[in-house]
């Protein structure tokens, strides 16, 4: 999957909720909006696990809530770095795949937090 071209769908589709819904997508939207959907992911995964479940939802319906929510997690997380200008693909290297065994830092490196 590439990411510019997924990120690119998800703002045409974003756009369009927030006219229809006439909402301003300003930086707080961006981070509250994403904040909203990791707590829908959190419903769903309590559901998935058994901690939570209402009455009616099949396992099959639970599972297809938390890849839905997963998502739409995913998809925020990229319209808030195209908000701010973060290009995700090189902060990911950066930040994760640096420490691939055959990049990895010395031993001596701080791990990731």
């Amino acid at each position: 999957m590439d990411l510019v071209r997924l990120t690119d769908n998800a703002e045409e589709i974003s756009q369009a909720y927030a006219r229809r819904h006439d909402i301003t997508r300003d930086a707080a939207w961006f981070l509250l909006k994403l904040q909203e959907e990791v707590g829908e992911l959190t419903q769903a995964f309590l559901m998935r696990t058994g901690q939570a479940r209402p009455k009616g939802h099949s396992a099959q319906e639970i599972d297809e809530l938390f890849q839905g929510e997963l998502a739409d997690v995913l998809c925020h997380v990229l319209l808030l770095a195209r908000h701010h200008g973060v290009d995700l693909e090189e902060a990911v290297e950066r930040k994760w795949l640096a420490w691939l065994p055959e990049q990895a830092p010395s031993a001596t490196s701080q791990p990731l937090e």
